[in-house]
């Protein structure tokens, strides 16, 4: 046992690998129904309470347990389709009602689902089978305004946002009210390596979050960051993204920078110094993900060439989607997500080009940056592509489509096709990660976070 398993975070180990399994993800009404549970068997150890409502009228709650003095602010389905986190909220929870010593010094705030719309937008895979292809076709993610985790109010520079939702807005209320020590924002990736965002340097614990990967025996993900802004505090390991700092980046390279969104929840938490936690964590892996063997191409062509490939399928999808937009309804929130993502995916190759302009020529590209690179043009094609496709087909199925659209369909649908067949042929190199040591991954981090917070305050 190393020292990074010492003391607390042995228990914590200990704790999250009890995670049970399970073979889906829960559902709005499951997490509702699950976390009520709760509180009908434990009335004198949980207040619940509504903290807001849904665009679409589903109401948000929050479920608090524990003695205090500090505050813990957990919250899930902030990207509804990053659905882990609901199970992560779901087992903090009960645990925390079966074990009196994780109560004490610390009342924790757990909210199940803070986008229940988006979330049912998503429950069409929650159940499986668990293979890309498959859960990428019914996939949906918000509008970049609609999501709850950027639709905090945002200013600087040329770009204001203040079109906050419903949604973020009770989140807003929770922590001026709460003024949380540490706040988890519940999400993760799709496929890749584990990577973690934190808003705070506190000692030991990159080295706690690489024994708490270790511990399940899931590989870091080493390859191309999320976004050239992340700033790496360790391997895998990164400062938490600002608004502005990607508005900063973006404008250094000539362009304009995208200012349809706003700031993130953790930027928000931090004006009552909160320290916040993102863990990222993947259904599938790949020998690939964290390995740094160097291949014998330049990192800046296969930056260049990637950018090329994904701008090729980024104009195919732009061209259907304005061929069609006419006749689509305008009230979809997958109508609405195509409409806004299309122009602010388009600026990506282009960004990428410039980005590889500026990359030293004699560096060589690692197996894990190359694998990645392929696979941001693979998962873009599949989500954004799926998103219009179910937005065209759901509008043929209602039976009120114009003619112009069903060329549209078959075409969407036929090209579709195409890059499902590839992703497919993927399918057999990749390890389908258990969901209990996804769980148990991101709820160790997040009990881990609280006693560094707390090791750094004394």
């Amino acid at each position: 046992m190393t020292s990074a398993t010492n003391g607390p975070l042995q228990s914590i180990l200990e704790r999250a690998h009890r995670v049970p399994d399970t073979d889906h993800f829960p559902g709005v009404d499951e997490i509702a129904a699950r976390l009520d549970d709760l509180v009908s068997n434990h009335p004198d150890l949980i207040a619940k309470r509504r903290i807001g409502t849904s665009r679409l009228g589903e109401p948000i709650t929050m479920y608090s347990i524990g003695t205090g003095p500090d505050q813990a602010l957990v919250y899930a389905g902030v990207h509804p389709n990053e659905p882990i986190g609901f199970w992560t909220a779901i087992r903090l929870a009960e645990e925390l009602c079966a074990d009196e010593e994780l109560r004490k010094q610390t009342r924790w705030n757990i909210i199940g689902c803070i986008d229940p719309d988006g979330a049912r937008l998503n429950e069409g895979w929650f159940a499986g089978p668990f293979n890309r292809v498959h859960c990428l076709e019914h996939f949906y993610r918000p509008a970049p305004a609609e999501q709850v985790e950027w639709s905090f109010p945002f200013q600087y520079k040329d770009a204001y946002f203040d079109q906050v939702m419903p949604e973020a807005f009770a989140l807003m209320r929770v922590m001026d009210e709460l003024k949380p020590a540490i706040a988890v924002s519940l999400h993760n990736t799709e496929l890749g390596g584990v990577y973690y965002y934190v808003t705070k340097e506190l000692e030991g614990f990159v080295d706690e979050l690489h024994a708490i990967t270790a511990s399940f025996g899931l590989p870091l993900d080493l390859g191309e960051a999320e976004s050239p802004v992340a700033r790496p505090l360790g391997p895998a390991v990164y400062e938490m993204i600002s608004a502005a700092a990607t508005y900063d980046y973006t404008e250094s390279l000539g362009m304009t920078p995208y200012s349809g969104s706003g700031a993130s929840s953790a930027e928000y938490a931090q004006r009552h110094g909160t320290v916040s936690l993102i863990a990222e964590l993947p259904y599938w892996t790949h020998p690939a993900i964290d390995d740094q063997t160097p291949t014998d191409v330049p990192y800046r062509e296969v930056l260049a060439a990637k950018a090329d490939a994904l701008g090729k399928d980024l104009d195919a999808l732009v061209e259907i989607f304005e061929a069609g937009r006419p006749y689509l309804s305008g009230d979809s929130q997958l109508v609405r997500a195509t409409a806004a993502f299309l122009p602010y995916l388009v600026k990506r190759p282009e960004r990428d080009r410039r980005r590889a302009e500026q990359e030293d020529p004699a560096r060589m590209a690692t197996v894990a940056e190359a694998f990645g690179l392929t696979d941001i043009q693979r998962s873009f094609r599949l989500r954004f592509g799926g998103m219009l496709l179910r937005a065209i087909e759901g509008e043929i199925a209602r039976g009120s489509a114009a003619a112009p659209l069903h060329p549209l369909g078959r075409r969407m649908r036929e090209l579709y096709r195409e890059w499902q067949d590839e992703a497919a042929s993927l399918d057999q190199e990749l390890r389908t990660v258990p969901i209990k040591h996804l769980v148990g991954v991101q709820y160790a981090a997040t009990l881990a976070l609280l006693y560094a917070a707390r090791r750094e305050a004394n």
